[in-house]
Order: C-alpha cells, then structure tokens, then sequence
C-alpha cells in the first residue's frame, strides 16, 4: 500500500489528525510531516520531498493543503493521491498579509495564548459537541509548538505563491474536503480547486468549520477511505 503523508495546518501538530490516524493505521502505513522549522512555502515542500517516501499520497488541511500544493508542484510524480482540506490556492491578500504583523508582534511579547485565543481558532469551528474538547486541543498544540514556530509559519503564509494555474496540472486522485461552516476557507475556495482539478471530488462536511478532522471526525474518516481506495 502506498504510504499516506499528512501535513498539518498552521500552529497544529499530528493530533490535528488524531481520528484519522487511529482509523487508517491499520490499513496504509503514516507519516506525518512537520511544516514548523522553515519560512517559505518553497522550502517546507522541498523538505518533505527529501524526507517522504519515494511514492505517497499526500493530504493537508489549511497551510498543510497550501504546503501540499507546492510538493505537488515540485514533483508530481511521487504524488499518487491528493488529497486538500480548508484550503486556499490563493496568495496571500494583501490586507491579510498587513494583519499578520500585529499577531506577530503580540507573539513576540508572550501572547501566544491570546493571539490564538482570540484572533484565531475560535472563529474557524462550527457550533457542535466538540467544540470545547476541539479548542483545547488547538490550544495546546500552539503552545507546544511555540512562538518561533508562528512567527515562521505567519511569513510563510504572507510570501505563499499562488497555486492556481499549477493545479490544472494535477492528473492524480484528488479529494477536496471541507466543513460546510468553514469561515477561513469558505466555499468558493474549494468550488475553484474542484473547478481546477480535473476528476476531483469534493466533499462538505455537515456540521463542521475549519478542522473537520476533529469536529467530525467519522466523516472525514469515511470520506478517507473512499479516497485512498481502502475498505
């Protein structure tokens, strides 16, 4: 069996995909690559591809699916599958880009906690049971990562390349996910990867935001599994 990459979203680390890699563990071998330790969307992709398997299909959610789309660029031929979860093939707008700075700022100072308290991961997840259990873990998962590593991943995301032409390139098995209540990375986004990518699936996840992986976890397993061909 092919080898899954997992890339995850920003200020997240594997639990983001914790679910998921209970459920396929058994049925195709993980591994989940770090996108923490450089500054450019360029330089996390040829990181990965120096330390993934020859042959992998490849999912992200959120700066891990603008991280895959630039693997995919670099070598389309070591990605057998896609998969891009609340994502954006977008550069960075401007006025966003400009909105980094003071949350860089505020990191710098000790404010970590507030910054992702505040301005980040509440805005993105749909009103449900695990919510409260969801934030914590985001919450945790910044912390354990730290300040250098927003700081990092936050220039990453301003200097991102838009990956619009490069998509209608992609000739591979290519699931685009998302949680129908997802603010940061709304609809169109992904109606414009789908419209993209020739073959591709989309899928919208009921009752779910940003990180579908945790507020719906079933779903997102089954949708998985049909994805990567595995019963």
């Amino acid at each position: 069996m092919t080898p899954l990459v997992l890339l995850p979203g920003m200020m997240c680390d594997a639990r983001l995909y914790g679910p998921q890699i209970a459920a396929l563990s058994g049925s195709v071998p993980l591994h989940l690559a770090p996108i923490t330790a450089l500054d450019t969307i360029q330089a996390l992709a040829e990181d990965i591809l120096q330390k993934a398997p020859p042959a992998f299909a490849l999912a992200g959610l959120s700066m891990g699916g603008i991280v895959a789309m630039e693997v995919y660029r670099q070598a389309p031929d070591r990605v057998s599958r896609l998969a891009l979860l609340d994502t954006n093939p977008r550069a960075e707008r401007e006025d966003v880009r400009q909105r980094r700075e003071p949350q860089i700022d505020a990191v710098r100072a000790g404010g970590l906690r507030d910054v992702m308290r505040d301005e980040l991961k509440p805005n993105y997840l749909a009103n449900g049971p695990l919510r409260q259990d969801v934030l914590h873990t985001c919450m945790t998962m910044a912390l354990d990562l730290g300040p250098d590593v927003f700081e990092r991943q936050s220039r990453a995301l301003q200097r991102r390349p838009d990956q619009q032409e490069s998509l209608r390139s992609v000739d591979v098995p290519t699931l685009i996910l998302m949680g129908k209540e997802d603010r940061l990375c709304p609809l169109e986004r992904h109606e414009l990867m789908h419209a993209l990518i020739a073959g591709s699936e989309l899928t919208i996840i009921e009752g779910a935001g940003h990180l579908p992986t945790l507020e719906q976890p079933e779903a997102v397993n089954a949708a998985f599994k049909s994805w990567l061909d595995i019963a």
